[in-house]
């Protein structure tokens, strides 16, 4: 069953690939938004493709207002109305000791994590809107835990997925009038290419996974079944939530 078309942000790798995989496979048309790695976005469109689903893959850099619609405008007019989007695209900005804190970085960071956000979810609605000829949907941001434990030596990170934890809250008052469904899924610790979590270092993960109570890093997939979920029928009174998968760290 066709559930209409997707866009998904950063969906080159980690969270958002298994997202863009596992979409297509619930019968989602799948747009695989990147910024830089080709080979990448083309790898998960062929896995798609090879399973029998829909996807295109589109560079996009989130803060750029210009090739974000003209990203949506693509989507729609090769894959069909969109019904969702998936706001993974982020960056940390590394880790670095508040007083050596680089005003570009800080704004690169915003620019992406929060600002990218915000355009996409604003084209997102604009299509979905059934005022506009849209047909409802749902709309997932990517946090963290970090937005509401803080982050050591990663202040900038923090406080931007902070700012998706309000403007989640605020976007679904404002959309659920118009069968729009706004939610925040936020990871703990997933075992992705994250270079902060310094995985090849002899040891490390096991003392990262000390850390956690369930004894494990997460799988960008489990992150992907909660974005789905949300997305889903199954969830069709939960709006405005922030759900945490974080293994109870």
């Amino acid at each position: 069953m066709s559930r209409g078309t997707i866009v998904i942000t950063g969906a080159s790798r980690g969270i958002g690939a298994a997202t863009a995989r596992m979409a297509a496979a619930r019968g989602y048309a799948v747009c695989v938004n990147y910024h830089s790695n080709a080979d990448l976005a083309a790898r998960v469109v062929a896995d798609i493709e090879a399973a029998g689903g829909r996807a295109i893959a589109q560079q996009a850099h989130v803060a750029d207002e210009a090739a974000v619609i003209a990203m949506f405008d693509r989507a729609e007019a090769e894959l069909g109305p969109l019904t969702a989007l998936v706001n993974c695209a982020g960056l940390s900005g590394g880790r670095h000791a508040f007083a050596d804190l680089d005003m570009a970085n800080l704004a690169h960071v915003f620019s992406v994590n929060v600002f990218g956000a915000f355009l996409c979810a604003r084209e997102a609605m604009r299509r979905m809107d059934p005022a506009g000829g849209g047909q409802g949907g749902g709309i997932v941001n990517l946090g963290s835990t970090a937005g509401t434990t803080g982050g050591f030596q990663l202040t900038a990170y923090a406080a931007s997925k902070a700012a998706l934890n309000t403007f989640t809250i605020g976007l679904a008052r404002e959309a659920a009038p118009m069968g729009i469904r706004v939610n925040i899924v936020c990871p703990g610790i997933v075992d992705t290419d994250q270079p902060e979590l310094q995985l090849d270092q002899p040891g490390k993960r096991e003392a990262i996974e000390r850390t956690i109570p369930l004894g494990r890093m997460g799988r960008p997939e489990e992150a992907a079944e909660t974005i789905l979920w949300l997305l889903s029928d199954e969830s069709s009174y939960v709006a405005g939530a922030n759900i945490v998968v974080s293994g109870a760290r």
